[in-house]
């Protein structure tokens, strides 16, 4: 028995947890409170996508004569095909049975449907040796051929990431939602709420608390709750999660609190613990009990509960996640599509943490900066991050991580590579960025060293008026030598891209294509996706919408407020640039279509861009740097170097060198400098190997060089000191 079972609802991701419930797990640990978690997605998942699970699946279609389309005809009728294939197929994509993935490459083996008819270029996407990633897309396209065939015949509200958005989806009604609640639970809904009541069962928990992070996930959740309130009246049920903390805020309609006794909001610790502590050691019902950002219903209205004067947690004592209790074996790698981006979000299992709390820029207008989650900044000390990374791999057996940030700071990603390094962790790790300019090349060098394969961030809207309008704190320019800086160091690049930002016009949309255009021809994006302008409610445009030109469509508030519909006053459709924006980024990403109009990818008039066909060239044209910060850090990332004396005489003088051959993992370099200097360099080098963990400033070591011999600049500059920058010495 435990006194708090932790769920996430249907449905997020296939590959690895939501890490919502393993956050607060770990907190609710340090506080020796008991409580077990469940995902139920992967768990319905797993029914669902089984040889019982499909019979189900095709016998219920059948008895509802719902097969209709020549697409799910075709797969009925491959139904032996379908349930011969489908478990060794999901143990394929459990990381099992790795040699299947040759059998699967093969042709005939796999029934097909419609999903393979789009299917990109083999060759291209993985070349002759992909194995295993072509399997797994191949099986990924099988599994969505039997989604498709669920939402035609079965359920149209079923998707593998998301169940019943549209319920959730500006619902600033409770209505429909509450409508579809009266009515029978769908088949899904049955299989979940039978694995909910095992566990509950099982844990026999005093309070279940939901933890909703999409629009995707409410339905289940209120149908969850339903369930429990039914059939165990007296355990308490409490929802939080980043939809209610971004969409419930305004919360009013008390049919809500038929299903949920508590919804809570922004960070769960303090208010879960209270909870606890009022409503479950004590079993109080006492509505004027002192909580935590906590919504409840009291003598019939919705009330809201923050009358304790606790300050949150620190996030130095919020524990390490722990995913104890989740089938971590059982989660499903999936390749959605041929890009090696993407794959990152639906490929492999990944330990999710954070290098800080909120987001260390917090301006950029299009974003909910007036909310807690991004408006409270607070980084966590590289030491103990490590300290968690290592918790984890000993924890869940895998090595990479997720750090799930708004925007991860330059100066912790440097301190927490150091310490990586330091520590002679082999790990893989990957984050959101914004493309600032502190990330130099150095500093690239440092991160790809340290185990980060790849970082994404917004470009936005690629014109320099509407980055300033948006506040980024970037230029078009600067996001090319950034994302150059990257590329170079062997560090994916994903750009996340918008169109439809207010007062933006035809002309800026032509021109901010032409931007990507460039950049992925000169090679310095591998990924990117654009997104449509979404107006939410608490953004700066949200807030101050008369600042920006457009009309917001206000709705009565009584369940969720976040996105508001809107009319642009500048009358421009948006709306017509979306596919071929995104089909011209479909092919940019495939390294094809740059010598194309940019006429060509839309079916109606544009105009011609205004940005001069070499502007990301010219823009990645760099000086060599000559000067640096004296309170920058020096660090060498190699080994000790070979040294061998020689000498060298010219017009009757005589003077020794000092030749020292640095080996890397690639290739080895030599070079020759003065002997007293040479000796002087090798000292310097053990001082600031990274390997010591030691690092000095260029200040202190220019201050040493000048006790011994004269202008600094002029060794450090030289040609054979600079050409060690590609093998690790680097200034960051």
């Amino acid at each position: 028995m435990k006194e708090l079972l932790l769920i996430t609802p249907p449905f997020t991701q296939l590959n690895t947890p939501y890490p919502a419930t393993a956050y607060l797990k770990g907190f609710l640990n340090t506080k020796n409170i008991g409580a077990f978690q469940v995902d139920l997605g992967i768990e319905v998942i797993l029914k669902l996508f089984s040889k019982k699970g499909l019979q189900d699946i095709f016998e219920i279609a059948s008895a509802n004569k719902t097969i209709n389309s020549p697409n799910s005809q075709r797969i009925y009728a491959l139904k032996e095909e379908y349930l011969q294939t489908i478990e060794p197929i999901v143990l394929f994509l459990q990381g099992h049975n790795a040699t299947f993935g040759r059998q699967i490459c093969t042709p005939y083996f796999l029934p097909q449907a419609s999903r393979f008819e789009q299917l990109d270029d083999m060759d291209w996407a993985f070349g002759s040796m992909g194995v295993q990633d072509k399997a797994k897309h191949l099986a990924t396209l099988y599994l969505e051929d039997l989604s498709d065939f669920i939402v035609e015949c079965l359920d149209e509200n079923f998707g593998f990431s998301r169940y019943a958005e549209r319920l959730g989806r500006s619902a600033n009604s409770f209505d429909e939602l509450y409508g579809h609640l009266q009515k029978e639970p769908t088949h899904i809904d049955k299989i979940t709420l039978t694995i909910l009541e095992e566990r509950l069962e099982t844990v026999k928990p005093k309070l279940v608390c939901f933890s909703v992070p999409f629009p995707g996930n409410l339905y289940s959740a209120f149908r969850c709750a339903q369930f429990i309130k039914q059939k165990y009246p007296k355990t308490k049920i409490a929802m939080g999660g980043g939809f209610p903390n971004t969409e419930l805020r305004s919360v009013s309609d008390t049919r809500v609190f038929d299903f949920f006794d508590f919804i809570t909001l922004d960070d769960g610790e303090l208010p879960i613990e209270l909870l606890v502590s009022h409503f479950v050691d004590t079993e109080s019902n006492d509505g004027t009990t002192i909580l935590k950002r906590t919504f409840l219903k009291k003598d019939d209205v919705v009330f809201y509960n923050n009358l304790s004067p606790k300050a949150d947690y620190k996030q130095s004592d919020v524990g390490t996640p722990d995913y104890s209790d989740l089938p971590l074996d059982k989660y499903i790698s999936v390749i959605e599509i041929a890009n090696p981006m993407h794959s990152l979000w639906s490929d492999g299992r990944w330990n999710k943490l954070t290098m800080a709390h909120g987001c260390y820029w917090g301006k950029c207008t299009f974003c909910d900066i007036s909310l807690d989650y991004i408006k409270i900044y607070e980084p966590i000390a590289a030491k103990l991050l490590v300290d968690r990374m290592e918790q984890l791999i000993e924890q869940t057996g895998e090595t990479g991580f997720h750090f799930v940030d708004e925007a991860a700071p330059p100066a912790l990603m440097r301190a927490l590579a150091l310490e990586i390094i330091k520590r002679k962790l082999i790990v893989t790790w990957w984050t959101n960025i914004r493309f600032e300019k502190n990330f130099g090349k150095d500093l690239c060098i440092l991160l790809k060293a340290s185990g980060c394969i790849a970082v994404s961030g917004g470009l936005e809207v690629a014109s320099d008026r509407l980055l300033k309008l948006i506040q980024k704190g970037v230029t078009v320019e600067q996001v090319a030598q950034v994302t150059r800086n990257f590329t170079e160091s062997g560090i994916m690049v994903h750009c996340y891209l918008m169109y439809g930002y207010p007062t933006q016009t035809v002309q800026e949309t032509v021109d901010s294509l032409e931007m990507v255009r460039q950049m992925f021809e000169v090679g310095i994006l591998q990924s990117g996706f654009w997104h449509q302008f979404a107006l939410t409610a608490h953004s700066p445009v949200g807030l101050n919408p008369q600042d920006y030109h457009i009309i917001p469509d206000y709705q009565p508030i009584t369940f969720a407020n976040n996105d508001i519909q809107f009319t642009d006053t500048t009358g421009i459709d948006h709306d017509q640039f979306s596919y071929g924006l995104k089909k011209s980024l479909f092919n940019f990403m495939h390294g094809i279509g740059f010598d194309f109009a940019l006429q060509q990818w839309f079916d109606f008039k544009i105009p011609k861009t205004t940005i001069e066909k070499n502007y990301i060239s010219h823009a990645l044209e760099s000086q060599p740097q000559f000067s640096v910060r004296p309170n920058a850090k020096i660090i060498w990332l190699g080994g000790r170097p070979m040294a061998t004396v020689s000498s060298k005489s010219k017009k009757g003088q005589t003077w020794e060198l000092l030749k020292l051959s640095f080996h890397g993992k690639m290739e080895s370099k030599e070079i020759t400098v003065p002997k007293e200097e040479g000796e002087w360099f090798l000292d310097a080098l053990e001082k600031i190997s990274v390997h010591t963990g030691n690092t000095a400033t260029f200040g202190q070591i220019k201050a040493d060089f000048e006790t011994h011999f004269e202008d600094f600049e002029l060794f450090w500059f030289s040609k054979p000191v600079q050409s060690l920058r590609e093998s690790g010495l680097l200034t960051v």
